[in-house]
């Protein structure tokens, strides 16, 4: 059609904690786990900006699941690709965001600050398939199961962003799983499935009880909760979610929408029958990509606010 190439902020799920794992350096090789969605969008017609996130693939440690680096990441993204020739994004493009799992979460937190933290932006729309909008429901469910790598991600993440000393925390076994897992992709982090955390804590608490009962630790995971009364995005959202999701619990995101709904945001939201966290994301694709289709070009999108 006619007009200015639409962009989409492509906000990347979990990778990994090493430099190596960015999408940046995955991407070409071919060995970047996402690239169907990404393709999918291109076919599409869009331009598709994929951030690294902050401390992935440069120095520094991933700030992994901290709201807004990560939402800023994802909007300083397409700031960035606009500025660049040949990249297929202008300045005065419309564009919406897209996101899975650590994706979904940062689309979700971007589309809540972008009126503020990026108001030139044309935003139309955002995609938030997953979203673990509520860290201590995440980690209640992947603590010592097949994901619990993930765990070490986010505490890493979430220190690093805040200045707090790990060893604050973590014994001498935790302190060397957090360096472990540092240098890890998302394939190679099973070698951390089914870790007790537990024995990783100075208290001999697991990760879930440690965030609840120490006020630094639950006043950090506090500020990360995506959908905080008083924030909404204030664009058409549409957030997909597998019932049976094994990572991030399904009412973390089904909440959420009702969250934003409350604030008046509008939200479209769908449950996905596909079994698995993993099969959730190749079911909402076709859904994905007919919905920023349909808000990039102004069209009419469902609003599911009072019936989820």
């Amino acid at each position: 059609g006619g007009g200015e190439r639409p962009g989409i902020g492509d906000a990347g799920g979990t990778q990994g904690a090493a430099d190596r794992c960015a999408p940046s350096r995955t991407l070409s090789p071919g060995a970047q786990y996402e690239g169907v969605g990404i393709t999918s969008l291109l076919s599409r017609g869009h331009a598709v900006v994929v951030t690294d996130y902050e401390g992935l693939g440069t120095p520094g440690t991933h700030t992994y699941m901290v709201r807004e680096a990560q939402a800023h990441a994802v909007l300083d993204a397409v700031r960035a690709a606009a500025q660049v020739s040949g990249s297929g994004v202008t300045s005065t493009a419309p564009v919406a965001l897209a996101g899975y799992s650590q994706g979904g979460g940062a689309a979700a937190a971007a589309a809540e600050l972008a009126s503020d933290y990026a108001p030139e932006l044309d935003l139309k729309g955002a995609y938030v398939g997953a979203p673990p909008a509520d860290l201590v429901q995440v980690a209640d469910r992947i603590d010592g199961g097949l994901y619990a790598a993930f765990l070490l991600y986010a505490m890493a993440g979430q220190l690093a962003a805040y200045d707090v000393d790990p060893a604050t925390h973590l014994n001498e076994t935790g302190l060397t799983a957090l360096a472990g897992a540092a240098e890890t992709c998302v394939a190679g982090s099973r070698a951390y499935a089914h870790l007790d955390s537990a024995t990783l804590t100075h208290p001999g608490q697991d990760f879930p009880e440690l965030v609840r009962s120490d006020a630094e630790l639950a006043g950090i995971l506090a500020e990360q909760r995506i959908g905080a009364p008083g924030r909404r995005p204030d664009v058409p959202v549409m957030i997909a979610h597998s019932v049976t999701d094994d990572v991030i619990p399904y009412r973390t995101g089904r909440d959420l929408g009702r969250r934003w709904c409350a604030e008046g945001a509008r939200v479209r939201f769908d449950p996905l029958l596909t079994p698995t966290h993993v099969g959730g994301h190749v079911a909402a694709l076709p859904r994905m990509g007919a919905f920023l289709d349909a808000t990039l070009a102004d069209r009419w999108t469902a609003d599911s606010c009072g019936w989820f």
